[in-house]
Parts: structure tokens; sequence; C-alpha cells
């Protein structure tokens, strides 16, 4: 897992649940703890473990975890690649463009980077089909990003998911259709 979105995590958990539910998340995932470095990978299990104890520690699935922080997410990662960004665009243009732009950036800048492999369809000026793909099936979090991206971008977004691949799909079909709040 890509050091940004753990370090993010952090954050994430800090504001949601206080500064103080940080050492005892980490402790009920059973990971040592830690800074995480941005551009740097971590163990996969070392997420899993840490989502895990925050849906034991705060009752909610994990993927309404996954989606909230996705959610949060989102407008931190529009912020750390604000430069690759065009300013004109508005969430169906960003996610349009994401493989090309950031998936792209994070690939080359570290060669064991895995973020997912996304293929998108424009199926009109405020309608996205994004096809996402990744052995990590994080679907949820996917969601959650193109919710943080919208907010950003002062949009009402409705997203809906055709296929999963945690139903044994090839690909999740994730279709995003927006509009201005």
């Amino acid at each position: 897992m890509h050091g940004f979105v753990l370090s993010q995590m952090k954050r994430f958990v800090d504001i949601r649940f206080g500064h103080d539910a940080w050492p005892a998340l980490v402790h009920q995932a059973g990971i040592p703890t830690k800074t995480f470095e941005n551009f740097r990978e971590y163990p996969d299990d070392e997420a899993v473990a840490l989502v895990v104890a925050a849906s034991v520690m705060s009752g909610a699935a994990v993927p309404e975890i996954l989606e909230s922080f996705g959610s949060f997410l989102g407008g931190a990662l529009l912020k750390i690649y604000a430069p690759l960004i065009d300013r004109r665009w508005k969430t169906a243009d960003f996610l349009e463009h994401v493989e090309a732009t950031i998936h792209h950036v994070v690939r080359t800048r570290n060669r064991n980077a895995k973020p997912p492999v996304l293929s998108t369809t424009r199926l009109g000026p405020n309608e996205v089909l994004i096809l996402y793909r990744s052995t990590r099936k994080l679907c949820p979090l996917a969601r959650g990003i193109v919710s943080g991206v919208a907010e950003h971008y002062g949009e009402s977004v409705a997203i809906s998911e055709d296929t999963c691949q945690h139903d044994g799909a090839e690909s999740c079909r994730i279709r995003a259709v927006t509009s201005p709040n």
C-alpha cells in the first residue's frame, strides 16, 4: 500500500475518532507504530489490519469505513497532485483522466506501486463509467474517492456499481453521474 494513503488514513482517524484513537487502532491492528512515508510502499496486510481494527473500534462495516476514508482521501489526492490537474476540470473530467495523470505518475515514481487499473468511458458531459480492476478489491474506497472528488468540485454525485469483483466479476463497473450543488 502506498505510504501516502496510509499517512492519510492516520489523518482520517485523528479527525474522525480523535487523536487518541490512532495508537489504540495500531495496537488493535497488531502492527508496529511507525510514521508512514508518502512515497514508500508498505505491506497490504498492514492496511487491511488497520481498516479491520477501525471497523471493530467504530462498529461500522469494513466497506463503510473504506468508503468514508475514500471520501476523505479524494480531497487529499487533489491537493497533492494539483500540478497535474487541469484547473478547468470538474469531477467527470478528473475521473476520466485519473489513470493517465495520477496513476501514471505514481507508477513512474515507484515501480513497486500498485494502484488499481482504471479504464474510463465518458458517457456524457457529467457521466463517467469506470472499470476498476485491482487484486486488492477496494472498490468501496474507489467509490468514496469519487464522492470526495465531487465534494471538492462542489458537485453532487450519484454512484452505482453494476458489477463487482467481490461477486466474481473481472472488474467493478462504477458509474458516476454528477450535477452542480
